[in-house]
């Protein structure tokens, strides 16, 4: 893996070198890919914005930001975005990193599709969201040029990727589609789950238990 890409040093302390591993080892190709171009694009409108942030808790951040999705982190009961966030704190506090640290790191991680929230917290919260946005949905795709796009791309190739994500996010809550009430996968399972119809939050309140 190049150490440099436009321009974006990719981290390759022990922690970071390890967290890596860790996706390689669980991940597949689409997954790592993905995840490595959200690091690059979080990190390169981070910079156009002039901002601040730990590029180690990013990378590391965006390494397990899907790794809820695999079956090794796939709990039975809740969201894959908030296995991903405990996945890393587990992996975390097993090196002795500081509190604050890990609390971005799953903020970041457990607010990746949580839209109107994410973007305003924290800088490594916010470029992870941007991030995402950036490589799933080509959100403010005209602030990187196309040669900063290309080289993203020719270390990390998309490979179809749009033909494919959402089949892969699919896969990882299929199990379990109830968790994805009230959050944007929703719209995932309606698309891909043969027979799913999302609950209707205003079901929930016209239709309790409360007599009035």
């Amino acid at each position: 893996m190049p150490k440099t890409i436009a321009n974006i040093v990719i981290p390759d302390s022990r922690l970071a070198t390890q967290a890596a591993e860790l996706l390689r080892d669980h991940g597949d190709d689409l997954l790592w890919n993905h995840s490595n171009r959200v690091f690059l694009f979080g990190s390169l409108q981070g910079q156009q914005a002039n901002l601040k942030f730990d590029a180690e808790l990013l990378y590391i951040s965006a390494l397990f930001h899907d790794l809820g999705l695999t079956k090794k982190f796939s709990s039975p009961d809740k969201r894959f975005e908030v296995d991903g966030a405990n996945a890393a704190r587990d992996f975390l506090q097993s090196h002795s990193v500081p509190q604050e640290s890990i609390r971005l790191v799953w903020d970041a991680i457990a607010l990746h599709t949580t839209i109107g929230v994410a973007q305003y917290k924290e800088p490594e919260v916010a470029l992870i969201y941007s991030g995402v946005g950036y490589d799933v949905m080509g959100e403010n795709f005209e602030a990187l040029s196309p040669e900063v796009r290309e080289q993203v791309v020719a270390a990390f190739p998309r490979n179809n990727f749009k033909q494919k994500i959402l089949h892969a996010f699919l896969e990882g809550f299929k199990h379990k589609p109830e968790t994805t009430f009230g959050n944007i996968k929703s719209d995932v399972c309606e698309l891909l789950l043969p027979g799913y119809k999302r609950p209707s939050f205003c079901d929930c309140v016209l239709h309790n238990h409360w007599s009035e």
